[in-house]
């Protein structure tokens, strides 16, 4: 059976007649053939109990996972205030998880994920959204241990502020938890993924970092020092708009060759960054700033690059995990990355994806050693190309 997706919509006041809109546009699209997967994104005002029950009122027990963003995507563009949904037929299996104890543990999350996937059947992905606000997301990618399949996954969003986000797995919703995909069968994926931030010549030295707190750069308090760049006072930095602003400065973080890309989801009252991954002491970190340009180009190079790995496959449909510093960035145009990536891919493969506060990937196939931990990013765009698997 060819492998076809279909992606519908829902814009409405009330969270349950949005997911019951976006449910029935997509069942519309996919047409006789029976949806063997559901991936979902709600705006984060939504209810997520509201969104389920209208979805699942049409899909019934279809395997389904999904998260709270600020606004959805498809190949339209951008969508505040929706719901989207993704819908997968083909000659394929899907088993949707709920792991409730991914806030207290990513590691044991992590074991139980690769214990999860350990059985019966070949294996062809693993897809998972996590709480973005809660949970170490670093640590769940370096425990998990599930060899020669792709582990793709991304942290759910929302207001920055409030760290209202929020994770769903098929009747099951919540906070602070995992829903995890795992897809057997006849399938293929491949992940690309880029982003637009660039050195722009300031360097610090991370001086104290607590957990996910960055507190002080170059002995100072990190709103002072982004205060002495950016000319605003540092307590202006604890209060909207500055202190979700500071997303679109991340940090480029030295780790042996390499810039690894950290970015601030707030800034906190006492001038420290509140981050969702872990930042050594004694670390030496550079300003990154990103444009429109170079954000566009990231997603050309993140699309070509997912397309590449399908090796030669049209691509059947794609998901597009996108970090919250684009919208921010892209506020006069958005949805440009979208079109970027459809650009690439063609105007007719249907495309779902939200904005996230972290996006994971698998390691460089050219550069990583076997059996090597998927990564976790920040600030990047990850494609994720599906197609049916080449013939043997």
């Amino acid at each position: 059976m060819t492998l076809v997706a279909a992606v519908g919509l829902g814009q409405a006041v009330d969270g349950r007649e949005a997911g019951l809109q976006a449910a029935h546009q997509a069942l519309n699209g996919l047409g006789v053939a029976t949806p063997g997967v559901a991936f979902l994104f709600a705006s984060n005002h939504f209810p997520p109990r509201d969104v389920l029950n209208g979805a699942v009122s049409l899909l019934g027990d279809t395997p389904m996972i999904g998260m709270s963003t600020p606004a959805c995507l498809t190949g339209a563009g951008q969508h505040p205030h929706s719901v989207a949904l993704a819908l997968l037929a083909g000659d394929f299996e899907a088993e949707a998880h709920w792991l409730s104890g991914y806030a207290q543990s990513g590691r044991e999350t992590a074991q139980r994920m690769s214990q999860i996937a350990a059985g019966p059947g070949k294996n062809q992905a693993v897809i998972f959204f996590a709480d973005g606000m809660s949970g170490d997301a670093e640590q769940f990618c370096n425990a998990i241990q599930v060899s020669s399949v792709p582990v793709v996954g991304a942290l759910s969003s929302g207001e920055l502020n409030s760290g209202s986000t929020y994770q769903l797995s098929g009747n099951q919703s919540g906070v602070g938890s995992l829903a995890a995909a795992i897809l057997r069968g006849n399938m293929r994926i491949s992940v690309g993924h880029a982003h637009g931030w660039d050195p722009v010549g300031s360097q610090f030295r991370v001086t104290r970092s607590r957990g996910f707190w960055l507190r002080t750069l170059n002995g100072r308090p990190a709103s002072e020092a982004y205060a002495e760049l950016f000319g605003h006072p540092a307590r202006e930095w604890a209060f909207p708009p500055l202190s979700y602003l500071a997303r679109l400065y991340p940090l480029g973080i030295e780790q042996g060759d390499q810039l690894v890309v950290r970015s601030p989801i707030r800034v906190e009252a006492d001038g420290s960054f509140r981050m969702n991954a872990p930042v050594p002491d004694g670390a030496d970190a550079y300003l990154l700033v990103g444009s429109r340009s170079t954000c566009e180009k990231a997603a050309i190079r993140a699309s070509q690059q997912a397309l590449k790995g399908l090796g030669g496959a049209k691509p059947s449909f794609a998901l597009v995990l996108v970090d919250i510093a684009w919208q921010l960035l892209l506020e006069s145009q958005p949805g440009a990355e979208v079109a970027a990536v459809r650009d690439i891919l063609g105007p007719d493969v249907p495309i779902a994806g939200a904005y996230t506060l972290g996006q994971v990937v698998p390691p460089a196939p050219e550069s990583a050693p076997a059996g090597a931990a998927p990564r976790f990013l920040n600030q990047h765009i990850a494609v994720v190309a599906f197609s049916e698997a080449r013939s043997a």
